[in-house]
């Protein structure tokens, strides 16, 4: 992959087209800025299931609603490609599970489904109950009265609708393998091991992140690594965590970064952020905003680890979202909406800054300065508001921060001041030779902020005041030194 930025985005939100279309516009109007590629959020069959495609009924089918494989591959030849594999689970509504719903466990893909006393073997207890980690505040367990007369009780980690696959039977390491397979013919470049922390489980554990986890991660990766494809572990977990998941990963996302800019530009205080710059893996994909809420999880304490901000700081910064938001961001989060993840506050980054375009500026600044590969989320491209209509029609908190927009919509926000002062920004991360180098984190006055990188004789530095909160680029041109914002 190139150290380039890349955009995130659904296909069907950014345009409301198809992927021809999708590509067209990309090549026509962001092909300099997308230069290192593009994160297609899912678009199999069906991208209006259960969890907006991460419910895939046919990982292997393009929602024909979107175009198929050809347009894929066609859209590679143009811009590399991040394309999630849902490892945890599958849609209730597949193939496959309507086929167990059908036949019990005389059907040919029983065993690509996982049932409580498959791990359990019939012994489990409250205790060993009570210990496993829930993203989301359900029960692990769905029961099922299938039509051949049978009960099981299928995992389901993140909802009823869908089924968490048994990635260690054969059929579900075939199944995996098919997926992979099917990406490397079309041409993507990196894949996303979506939930991946989630696919071992193992009695009187938390089934979340084991030493068995690690060292699938490490398996799939090989597999991955074999067709020419990198891999990008997607975890939120305590900071300890992803350093070790880097060490057997291609890339592992930085989800560390977005609360902890937010906490340095609230605060004002840069302690905590050159803590974490000081350790951070660099082999990562540094984001701000995705399609999934602003998550503190990877900041906070875990079974008496220290986070890297305290219970009382990450009190403070949820709260600050809320205020900058207007409030709005509360009725996204927590109990206020349904399909929610616990330790994420739904919000756009842009009104977790209050709209300030100043503070949105820096806050992308800083993102482009830290060690990784940047992504850029399609509604922070275009500093998109809180989509409060949506919320209020589909009742699912994400939805505050996954916007449908219009080619003319697009074009229009495109011509916005702010939004093309981030381009340029843009342009300046992916053009300049100085982000092949070494990163220097510089130790400078309370309140200050200087981040610098240096590459033989390019160099690049960006300096922040946080009292009076404004930046400087500084950089050699044909060794010309010049400063931009």
């Amino acid at each position: 992959m190139k150290n380039k930025v890349q955009l995130i985005s659904y296909i069907d939100r950014f345009g409301k087209g198809t992927i021809a279309e999708f590509h067209n516009f990309l090549k026509e109007n962001l092909h300099s800025h997308l230069e290192g590629g593009v994160h297609l959020l899912p678009f199999f069959s069906h991208i209006d299931g259960a969890d907006a495609g991460y419910d895939p009924m046919n990982h292997k089918q393009v929602d024909v609603r979107l175009g198929n494989w050809e347009n894929i591959k066609d859209l590679s030849q143009d811009f590399d490609l991040v394309v999630d594999l849902i490892v945890n689970h599958m849609s209730d509504e597949s193939i496959e599970f309507k086929s167990v719903q059908k036949e019990g466990s005389n059907s040919p893909y029983f065993d690509l489904f996982l049932t409580k006393d498959k791990v359990f073997k019939n012994d489990a207890n409250e205790n060993d109950i009570s210990k496993i980690f829930r993203p989301r505040p359900n029960s692990p367990f769905l029961l099922k009265k299938l039509d051949n007369g049978e009960s099981h009780e299928f995992w389901t980690t993140f909802s009823e609708h869908q089924i968490d696959i048994d990635i260690k039977s054969d059929i579900g390491k075939k199944y995996i393998e098919s997926i992979i397979e099917t990406f490397a013919t079309a041409g993507v470049k990196m894949i996303r091991l979506d939930a991946i922390g989630y696919c071992i489980k193992k009695p009187g554990t938390s089934c979340f992140m084991l030493e068995e986890t690690l060292e699938y991660i490490s398996e799939l990766t090989e597999i991955v690594n074999a067709k020419g494809i990198k891999a990008l572990a997607e975890i939120h977990a305590h900071y300890e965590t992803q350093i070790e998941i880097a060490k057997r990963v291609d890339f592992v996302y930085d989800f560390a970064l977005p609360p902890l800019i937010l906490h340095t530009l609230y605060s004002k205080n840069t302690i905590r952020l050159k803590q974490w710059l000081a350790i951070s893996p660099r082999n990562c994909i540094t984001v701000l905003d995705t399609h999934d809420g602003i998550g503190v999880a990877d900041l906070a304490s875990v079974e008496g680890k220290p986070g890297m901000l305290s219970d009382s700081e990450i009190n403070e910064l949820v709260n600050n979202i809320h205020i900058n938001s207007k409030e709005t961001s509360r009725k996204a989060t927590g109990t206020a909406a349904s399909n929610l993840d616990i330790y994420q506050v739904n919000c756009s980054f842009y009104d977790a800054l209050g709209r300030q375009d100043n503070l949105y500026l820096i806050a992308r600044a800083i993102q482009f300065f830290c060690p990784g590969i940047p992504q850029v989320y399609y509604g922070g491209l275009l500093a998109a508001e809180n989509e409060m209509e949506l919320l209020e029609q589909t009742k699912v908190g994400r939805d505050i921060n996954r916007p449908y927009f219009d080619f003319e919509e697009i074009s229009k926000m495109l011509d916005k001041d702010l939004v093309k002062d981030l381009l340029k920004i843009i342009e300046f991360r992916n053009s300049n030779d100085s982000f092949n180098g070494e990163f220097e984190l510089i130790n400078g006055e309370d309140g200050h902020l200087n981040m610098r990188w240096t590459n033989d004789k390019h160099w690049s530095e960006l300096s922040i005041d946080l009292v009076s909160m404004k930046m400087e680029i500084t950089y050699t041109n044909d060794n010309l030194m010049i400063k931009h914002f």
